[in-house]
């Protein structure tokens, strides 16, 4: 079905993918405060529990770039649809799992549903609005929706955990994706990789996917089999060397998966990078305040959840700031702005105290942190996929998903290697509390993300071309097409 392009079309068609992306991210968070009631109904152990989140984030983490260049080669459009039904089923699977392993293995197909959903959404976006300011305002609306997601999840998953059932945190996907790909077609237009000869890199995509699927396991697993245990290294080493045979493959076949020409921007480099920090210090960040509030404050599932909304609502309104101060100043200033808020939040969430309160304690952090995080992520969005060819869109929107997942697996291992330790050093100095010994941990924890942040900062200012931002800014108020991106 050919769709045409009119303004009403972009803008329908932009809700649409803005949502989808919003049920994805929404996903990744939806079933933390079901985890409990999910453990006592179907029998996990306690070890096993973490891996209803796992299991999603490793298939998703693993398939990102492979996803993302299925997309350009055989339909971004087409790959949406697939990516929302595989999506839908294995959501539905889930919520009428009668075992653990059943579950799991649910989930774990919701994340490769999710794989070819994501970088086939963002590259939609990236073709269909014209590089500038155009662009810049659909990010800042996918950045509000997307980034919110994470926030809201926890907010809904209290809800339909309290009074639905924990189920419901895998139904209420079905009828979202259904009715998505049912649009999709009169929505979205079709657009691929335009290149007479196709050619499927099949040795590449199997390492690549390989070496990242181990990696996010061996991250993920890292605290219970310990940092040095037989299992870490030997799966690391297998992943570091699956991914140097995938760097291999891709430099001697004439039809790479991941044609290396596209690191030669230098931008992209620098917001893959930043990415990967921004996931380090926020997946952990949202978890150790969901911990805080429910294991030191006392709160309910569904407390919890309400007392995330300041934090999703700063982030959709100081997302679309970021797409006007990205179209007047650049990305560049705008995302260091947003990474040193970011870093300011997560400072002052490190003062948190086991006597604390809601409003003395979490408020103030929570609203500087999704400030921050707004005026983040739709700038590093922008930068990664600025200069890219029309064929490469689907690559690249991958390559900074990619970064982000892996990130945020990276990061929440080494910050719980953190807090637990921090935890234990407390408890062996002879700390009776249990309250206080848990907050002296989120507190080295919060502190280490804060680093992570600070580092991201550092990085955006020396990485990410300065040139190539006030370009952007400069061609996005003109309207005119982007300037050649700097090479290097």
């Amino acid at each position: 079905m050919t769709v045409a392009l009119t303004q009403r079309t972009k803008l329908l068609a932009l809700a649409l993918l803005a949502l989808t992306q919003f049920v994805i991210v929404l996903d990744a968070s939806i079933v933390n405060v079901a985890l409990p009631s999910i453990g006592r109904a179907l029998h996990f152990s306690q070890d096993d529990l973490s891996w209803v989140v796992n299991a999603y984030t490793l298939s998703f983490g693993g398939f990102l770039l492979l996803g993302g260049r299925l997309a350009d080669l055989l339909g971004r459009r087409r790959l949406f649809i697939a990516g929302l039904v595989l999506f839908s089923l294995a959501s539905l699977l889930g919520g009428l799992a009668q075992s653990d392993v059943w579950l799991v293995a649910a989930r774990a197909v919701q994340g490769l549903g999710a794989a070819m959903i994501s970088p086939a959404a963002l590259s939609l976006v990236t073709t269909m609005f014209a590089e500038g300011a155009e662009r810049n305002r659909a990010l800042g609306v996918w950045g509000a929706v997307a980034g919110s997601g994470g926030a809201a999840g926890v907010l809904l998953g209290g809800i339909l955990t309290q009074y639905a059932g924990w189920e419901w945190v895998l139904f209420v996907n079905v009828p979202i994706g259904l009715v998505a790909a049912a649009l999709a077609p009169r929505l979205l237009p079709e657009s691929r990789d335009s290149a007479e000869h196709r050619v499927f890199d099949v040795a590449g995509a199997i390492t690549v996917t390989g070496g990242l699927a181990l990696l996010v396991y061996a991250l993920v697993d890292a605290n219970n089999a310990g940092w040095g245990s037989t299992q870490t290294l030997v799966l690391g080493a297998i992943a570091i060397a699956l991914l140097a045979a995938f760097a291999l493959i891709e430099s001697r076949t004439s039809h790479p998966l991941v044609p290396f020409r596209i690191f030669r921007l230098r931008t992209l480099r620098g917001a893959d990078a930043v990415g990967l920090l921004i996931g380090m210090g926020l997946f952990g960040a949202f978890f150790f305040v969901s911990l805080y509030m429910q294991q030191v404050l006392g709160y309910d599932a569904l407390k919890t959840g309400v007392a995330y909304l300041p934090l999703a609502l700063s982030i959709i309104v100081s997302a679309g700031v970021a797409s006007q101060l990205v179209t007047r100043v650049g990305f560049k200033p705008t995302l260091i702005g947003g990474l040193l808020l970011i870093a300011g939040g997560l400072v002052l969430f490190a003062q948190v105290s086991a006597g604390g309160s809601y409003v003395g304690d979490v408020l103030l952090p929570s609203l500087i942190l999704g400030w921050g995080l707004g005026l983040a992520f739709v700038p590093v969005t922008i930068a990664a996929v600025t200069g890219t060819e029309p064929q490469e869109a689907g690559l690249a929107s991958g390559l900074i998903n990619t970064a982000q997942q892996v990130g945020g697996a990276l990061g929440l291992a080494i910050l719980a290697a953190v807090a637990n330790g921090r935890t234990s050093h407390a408890i062996a100095s002879g700390v009776r509390n249990p309250a206080v010994a848990l907050t002296e941990g989120f507190q080295a924890a919060f502190l280490v993300g804060a680093g992570f942040a600070l580092l991201a900062a550092l990085l955006a200012a020396v990485l990410i071309s300065s040139r190539d931002s006030r370009e952007h800014a400069a061609a996005a108020q003109r309207g005119d097409a982007q300037p050649a991106p700097a090479v290097a």
